[in-house]
């Protein structure tokens, strides 16, 4: 039979046991709350860059917290319907160069992205006399149809307003194998600290390393004038709003805010003229 000692001695052990298991629920929910807000402050953005936004606007090779130092984290939102279609029959490549290519761009010529996507199609005008060597990076990328079947990894949807691209792992952290110059740094839309909607500038990892993950902005975001801009969306900044409205959910183990839209650039190409 239990004494009434016992008793009192048993139900102060689970009462211990209880507070001591609430108390690491919390220090776990706490860690990855930390390295969700770590992830978004990092916003060095996408590419490999980003995602933060774990990362911000980090990119290629470098997990970071996807970003600049000082931007707030993608808030995780509840999944909605996939507004957008099953992507083509297709997987990623995972072809790498050792060296940036040659330069083979006319920088005097017009130069158009088109990124056929499976939530609408994207046109975005090039910057080649701002930005030479991002614009020949992605002429060349396109033709090895480095960016077909990839995910878009990456949406914010708080602070700053971006969708991030360009990883062929969608994880935040892949690149072609090289990485190049910050360019355009200067120029006037971006220098006052406001990206905007349109913009289609580089996810880094900190300055001069640019890949391939790139990220369209589709309203107005204050971020550092340390991203590329190359490019200006001129057709799709439908698509773009369709996507966001759709919102994103945080990935608890990296971080990641990929969006609830299926995302899936099906082929990417880069016309002249």
């Amino acid at each position: 039979m239990v004494s009434s000692e016992q008793r009192r001695k048993q139900l102060a052990r689970e009462k211990y046991l209880r507070q001591q298991q609430r108390r690491a629920e919390a220090r776990r929910k706490a860690r990855i709350r930390n390295a969700a807000i770590a992830g978004g402050l990092a916003l060095v953005l996408a590419a490999g860059g980003a995602y933060a936004a774990a990362g911000g606007l980090a990119a290629d090779d470098e997990k970071k917290s996807d970003s600049a130092t000082a931007e707030p984290s993608a808030a995780a939102t509840s999944k909605a319907p996939d507004p957008c279609e099953k992507p083509a029959k297709g997987k990623p490549g995972d072809k790498q160069w050792k060296k940036e290519p040659k330069m083979s761009i006319d920088t005097s010529a017009s130069y158009t992205m088109k990124l056929e996507t499976t939530c609408g199609d994207i046109e975005v005008e090039l910057d080649a006399a701002e930005a030479p060597r991002t614009v020949n990076s992605f002429e060349f990328l396109a033709g090895e149809g480095y960016f077909d079947h990839t995910k878009c990894h990456r949406l914010v949807t708080e602070g700053i307003h971006v969708l991030q691209c360009g990883d062929p792992t969608a994880t935040g952290t892949g690149g072609p194998g090289y990485k190049f110059e910050d360019e355009n740094l200067d120029d006037p839309r971006v220098k006052d600290g406001t990206y905007p909607a349109g913009t289609v500038a580089m996810a880094n990892s900190g300055p001069d390393t640019n890949g391939s993950q790139f990220f369209l902005v589709y309203k107005d975001s204050k971020l550092p004038p340390n991203y590329t801009p190359f490019g200006t969306v001129t057709k799709g900044m439908d698509v773009l709003e369709k996507i966001a409205e759709a919102g994103s959910t945080m990935d608890p183990q990296t971080g990641n805010t990929p969006p609830n839209a299926t995302v899936v650039i099906d082929r990417a190409t880069v016309s002249k003229g």
